[in-house]
């Protein structure tokens, strides 16, 4: 099994991380058909062949992957493609 540990920090409110949290959520549920919930300040996802977390905490956010037999060659690609969507969504917000 293929492992993801991605520690992202961010300068976002309690509230805005978990904002955007969800919004990540939102597109892997679009994406890879993953089922997301929360348990405290942990956004749990899974799918056949894939299933981590992503702890909220101040200042950085901490995601745990583990994928199966069948997506253990796309490791680098999703893992890149996370990176990617961690930078754009949790982002400073801008002002109004």
């Amino acid at each position: 099994m293929s492992h993801i540990a991605i520690h992202h920090s961010h300068s976002l409110t309690v509230a805005q991380a978990r904002q955007a949290a969800e919004t990540l959520a939102a597109q892997l549920a679009d994406r890879y058909a993953v089922r997301t919930y929360w348990k405290e300040d942990t956004l749990h996802f899974e799918r056949f062949g894939i299933n981590g977390q992503l702890l909220l905490e101040p200042g950085q956010i901490v995601l745990d992957a583990h994928l199966g037999f069948l997506f253990a060659p796309l490791q680098l690609r999703l893992e890149q493609e996370i990176y990617r969507h961690l930078d754009e969504i949790f982002q400073e917000p801008h002002p109004a």
